[in-house]
């Protein structure tokens, strides 16, 4: 069985490893059909990715087929052939997060492709209630169902009013979905990105027309296009500290800011600015089942189009040497894809 194993930082490997066990009660033996390449694989590429341990096989925007099912009680809307997404977040169900609904910041989370090992591989066993059938939504779509779920949760977390400005810093594929599904939630949005390519497929793809070029006097542009205010709702999405820390000064007086990108260190803030404006802080972890389907019915609906996300594909026998040259903005990735098929 193929599988793309990341050893150490830097280092990537094909390997031929055994196929798994035949699933036991409550689980799925299902093969990869597409995995999407994500922030975080790229991040623990280059060993600066929080929760992450080594070797380990990556990938957790996972598109699959289902091969066989395990016994199980419970009754389930697909059987062998289906073709799912995957909910990548495995939680105990019985932490104080779990109990309150918080299944997205278990205690004891383990998340496929970085506590556990993932879906870059052609064959893998997996809960069987971690599956998500959606019918009518293309397998390259399925694959990035996750992607857009980070942003929609985002955008839920922050409680957005129709209307209301909204300014998403960092156009990577995260901050791409979170300015989407704030766009999808009624928000103005605008888009702050140090790379010119992004500001124009968000303008292109994502219809957005208020755009910051952070190469320039950021403050400057953004108060410009908003007749001299800041705006009330921030989501910082570049995982960058320096950004982290700017994005305080960007938010209104009594409004909220959305740390979607981590860092492996500590933050710092001015306490007496985030008390004379009254600041929310917040910050937005993976996605729960709910944001799944509203991703999943935004697909089926055709309120959000993924084909020009994806530019660049990949086999197993490519992404060893593709890989590390998506760490490069000049390659011009959006979304790459790894194809099993």
């Amino acid at each position: 069985m193929k599988a793309i194993v990341l050893e150490q930082p830097g280092t990537l490997r094909l390997q031929d490893l055994a196929p798994p066990a035949n699933p036991g009660p409550n689980e799925a033996l299902v093969q990869v059909r597409r995995v999407g390449i994500c922030g975080t694989d790229l991040h623990a590429y280059g060993g600066n990715q929080n929760f992450f341990s080594y070797p380990r096989i990556m990938g957790h925007e996972l598109a699959v087929e289902i091969l066989e099912l395990g016994a199980t009680d419970d009754e389930l809307d697909y059987s062998a052939g289906d073709t799912c997404c995957v909910i990548p977040y495995l939680n105990c169900g019985h932490c104080i997060a779990c109990r309150r609904g918080r299944t997205n910041c278990c205690t004891r989370m383990q998340v496929l492709g970085v506590h556990i090992d993932g879906g870059m591989r052609e064959q893998f066993t997996l809960p069987a209630d971690k599956l998500l059938k959606a019918e009518g939504v293309p397998v390259e779509q399925l694959a990035l169902v996750e992607m857009l779920c980070i942003g929609a949760h985002a955008a839920k977390r922050a409680r957005i009013a129709p209307g209301e400005n909204a300014l998403i810093i960092g156009a990577g594929p995260i901050g791409l979905a979170t300015a989407q599904f704030a766009k999808v939630a009624g928000a103005s949005v605008t888009v702050m990105e140090v790379n010119p390519a992004r500001l124009e497929f968000c303008a292109d793809v994502l219809g957005i027309d208020k755009l910051v070029d952070a190469r320039g006097d950021a403050m400057e542009q953004l108060q410009t296009l908003l007749g001299g205010e800041l705006p009330p709702l921030v989501f910082d999405c570049t995982g960058n500290a320096r950004s982290m820390h700017s994005a305080f000064d960007y938010v209104a007086h009594g409004g909220s800011l959305v740390l979607v990108g981590h860092i492996t260190g500590d933050l710092t803030f001015s306490d007496p600015h985030f008390h004379s404006h009254e600041l929310t802080l917040l910050a937005s972890r993976n996605a729960t089942p709910e944001d799944f389907t509203w991703v999943i019915d935004s697909l089926r609906s055709g309120e959000i189009d993924l084909a020009p996300w994806i530019t660049h594909y990949a086999t197993p026998e490519s992404i060893v040497p593709d890989f590390p040259t998506w760490l490069n903005p000049e390659t011009g990735v959006i979304k790459a894809m790894l194809s099993f098929d």
